[in-house]
C-alpha cells in the first residue's frame, strides 16, 4: 500500500459530492538548506530543512505541501510533516518507490545533508476545516500530512494509522496515546466501512493513503454519516475516465504518438520524451503545462485559468476532443 506516489487532492463534501476545486497558492521560491536527513521508518527518510542564513521561514498550516525542485530537475511534491509552529525550519518525509518516477529514489540517493534544494511553497490544497470532531485515517507515508492535523485538531481527533508493518510506518513515536496502530501483519487487511463508522455525526473525517482505501472510503461515507464530510488525499494517479485515442504530434521533432484510450498525454510523451517533466499527475501543480499548436482540448485540470485554454493543456490529465492535438514539444 505504500507503492504509491503523493499527486492531488480530492475532497468530498457531504451531502454533494462536488468537484475537486483545491486551493493553488503561488507561495514561495527559496534556496534552503538540507540541514539533516534521518531515517523514520523502512524506505522511509525524512529531510530537515532551513534557510542558509537563518531566517524566519514563511508560515504553513496542516495539510501543506512544498514543491521540491531535485538536481536532476524532476520536481514533486511532499508534505509538510513537522510543526507549524516552529517557523525555523520545515520537515518533510519520503518513501523510496523503486519503480516510481525516479524522484524518491534521488532524494535518498543524491541529496545529502549540507546539500542546497530548491522548494516552491508552501501550498496547501487539504487544508483542515473547523469541525465538532475529526477521524483521521492515514495509511503509510499518508501520515505525513495528517501528522500536524492530528496534532491542531488536539481532544476533537481521533487517528486510526494503518501499514503493512510496524517497521515501515513512520512517526510512530510522534504519535498520539490514543493512536490506533494498526499494521496489516498483526491486525490484517483493514475494514474502512468498519474504521469509517466510528466517525462521530457530523464529523469531518480526513484520508490520506493508497487509491483502495480512499475508494473505499468514499463509497461508505455518505450512508455512514450523511452529516459529516469527508478529505481525501491520493498518492497515485486517478485511472482516465471516458477517453478515447487520439493523435499526439510532437512539432519539434514531427513525431506523432497515439495516445490510447486509457492512458494520458503525458504517459504518451514519456515513451518518446523521457525527461519530459511532470510532478503531481492530477492537474493541479503546472509542471507539465505545454503549449497546444493545433487540435481542441478537452480540459481535466483544475488550474489553467480561462484566458490560457485555448493555447496550453496539462498533459497529465487533458486530452484531445477530436482526433487529434500538436504541442510544442
Amino acid at each position: 500500500m505504500d507503492t504509491y506516489r503523493r499527486v492531488f487532492v480530492e475532497s468530498w463534501t457531504a451531502p454533494l459530492l462536488s468537484r475537486p476545486n483545491p486551493l493553488r497558492r503561488s507561495g514561495f521560491d527559496m534556496d534552503l538548506l538540507v540541514e539533516r536527513i534521518e531515517r523514520e521508518a523502512q524506505d522511509v527518510v525524512s529531510l530537515t530543512l532551513r534557510a542558509p542564513a537563518g531566517d524566519r521561514l514563511p508560515q504553513w498550516s496542516p495539510g501543506s505541501h512544498l514543491d521540491l525542485i531535485l538536481p536532476s530537475g524532476r520536481q514533486r511534491q511532499y508534505s509538510l510533516c513537522g510543526d507549524p509552529g516552529d517557523r525555523t525550519g520545515y520537515r518533510i518525509a519520503v518513501r523510496r518507490i523503486a519503480a516510481g518516477g525516479g524522484g524518491s529514489i534521488e532524494v535518498h540517493e543524491r541529496v545529502r545533508a549540507g546539500d542546497h534544494v530548491r522548494v516552491r511553497g508552501p501550498r496547501n490544497a487539504f487544508s483542515l476545516v473547523d469541525a465538532p470532531s475529526y477521524l483521521f485515517i492515514a495509511a503509510g507515508i499518508g501520515i505525513t500530512p495528517i501528522l500536524p492535523m492530528v496534532t491542531a485538531a488536539g481532544a476533537r481527533g481521533r487517528l486510526v494509522y494503518l501499514g503493512r508493518t510496524r517497521a515501515s510506518m513512520p512517526f510512530l513515536n510522534e504519535l498520539p496515546a490514543d493512536a490506533e496502530i494498526r499494521p496489516d501483519d498483526e491486525y490484517g487487511v483493514p475494514d474502512v466501512a468498519a474504521l469509517m463508522a466510528r466517525a462521530e455525526p457530523g464529523a469531518a473525517v480526513y484520508v490520506c493513503g493508497p487509491p483502495p482505501v480512499l475508494a473505499a472510503a468514499q463509497e461508505c461515507m455518505f450512508t455512514l454519516n450523511p452529516t459529516g464530510s469527508l478529505h481525501a488525499e491520493r498518492f497515485s494517479a486517478a485511472p482516465v475516465v471516458g477517453g478515447r485515442d487520439f493523435d499526439l504530434t510532437l512539432a519539434r521533432t514531427g513525431k506523432t504518438l497515439r495516445v490510447g484510450a486509457d492512458e494520458t498525454a503525458l504517459a504518451a510523451i514519456r515513451r518518446e520524451l523521457p525527461d519530459a517533466v511532470y510532478s503531481c499527475q492530477q492537474g493541479f501543480c503546472g509542471t507539465c503545462k505545454t503549449r497546444v499548436l493545433s487540435g481542441a482540448v478537452d480540459h481535466r485540470d483544475r488550474l489553467l485559468p480561462d484566458s490560457q485554454r485555448h493555447d496550453q493543456m496539462l498533459t497529465c490529465v487533458s486530452r484531445a476532443v477530436g482526433d487529434s492535438l500538436v504541442l510544442d514539444l
